[in-house]
């Protein structure tokens, strides 16, 4: 739980540094992009501080280059 509670308090201590500077400069591009990431971060860090399961992005990149792969190994042989 202290997990929790840490990311949490050092997400919210990011957002109060970084949104008023980029409202202030009109950056909407640039808030859009960092309220994606730091919810997608945050989203992580909760889940990895509650002991949950995080798929490994190797395996989703492996399962779609797989049948490639085995296209040009036959190929080749």
């Amino acid at each position: 739980m202290l997990g929790f509670a840490g990311t949490v308090v050092a997400a919210l201590i990011m957002i109060a540094f970084e949104i008023p500077y980029l409202r202030k400069k009109k950056l909407t591009k640039e808030l859009w992009v960092f309220s994606f990431l730091m919810l997608f971060a945050v989203g992580l860090g909760i889940a990895k501080s509650l002991n949950w399961p995080i798929p490994n992005p190797l395996d989703g990149i492996r399962t779609v280059l797989q049948p490639f792969s085995d296209f040009i190994y036959g190929m080749l042989k």
